[in-house]
């Protein structure tokens, strides 16, 4: 087991990275964003769809800490089929920091279609298991309950290039001092800057504030390429970068290079 110190979104955390031999760790061998769901009922999705309705807001609830005692918590991601979300893969840990995979230590419910809280549409479903990227701190979790009606982020057909715009989208906090989940979703724009073997680098292309850059609870959160703010292309999704939002450059886990382990 190796210890690992980086900075997460927002901030920096430590976790140690343990070579997982069981289901938790192998691929999700699903129809990702193609065919129908199956499983448990399917949740109907609202009538007129928000936007970007595929992103998704996980909460994490009762999470275990050293010495006694539970926190709540928060990451973001995305839909990538009616089963399936993509996130962090630190966002799910055990006491002591470590990624998991399988059935989730803590309650972890995720809220798909939604721009604010206080929106009447939108669904709720409960994670039931993970699987954590071997080559990156990506994580894909499985819903209690199918997601039907909104069309998931397709996966990426290409590399990434350097130049390239991409969108953020989370539910992190919109404060550097009070460490809460947003009520409402933040959107910014990154270009690539730097291009490697499971990662990338992105820069905003505009001053950074709280409202358009990642922050606390935004680990996960997905970048993708969208025409119309319904349906898009995902590229890779947020590991770690500076404490918000002072200037630098954001980690991102590359989604392009766990394709084949997600189908």
């Amino acid at each position: 087991m190796a210890v690992a110190v980086m900075a997460g979104a927002g901030g920096a955390y430590t976790y140690a990275v343990s070579e997982q031999g069981n289901a938790a760790d192998q691929p999700v061998r699903t129809a990702v964003a193609a065919g129908p769901a199956s499983g448990g009922p399917a949740a109907t999705a609202p009538a007129v769809l928000p936007v970007l309705p595929f992103n998704a807001k996980l909460t994490s609830h009762d999470i275990p800490v050293a010495g006694g005692g539970v926190r709540d918590g928060g990451c973001s991601g995305a839909l990538i089929d009616p089963d399936w979300i993509v996130t962090a893969g630190h966002c799910f840990h055990d006491i002591d920091g470590a990624r998991v995979g399988g059935r989730p230590q803590y309650r972890m419910t995720v809220t798909v279609g939604k721009t604010r809280d206080g929106d009447p549409d939108g669904r709720t479903a409960d994670v039931v298991d993970v699987r954590q990227s071997p080559v990156n701190d990506l994580a894909v979790a499985k819903l209690s309950t199918p997601v039907t009606g909104i069309v998931p982020l397709t996966l990426p057909g290409r590399p990434p290039t350097a130049g390239q715009h991409l969108q953020f989208a989370g539910w992190g906090s919109t404060s550097a001092t009070v460490v809460v989940p947003s009520d409402h979703l933040k959107r910014g724009q990154f270009e690539v800057s730097k291009i490697k073997a499971s990662t990338l680098e992105a820069d905003p292309l505009v001053p950074r504030t709280v409202e358009n850059s990642p922050c606390h609870d935004d680990s996960g959160a997905p970048y993708f390429v969208s025409a119309d703010d319904v349906t898009g292309e995902l590229v890779a999704i947020e590991d770690s970068g500076p404490e918000c939002p002072q200037p630098g450059t954001e980690i991102l886990a590359r989604v392009d290079v766990v394709v084949g382990w997600i189908q």
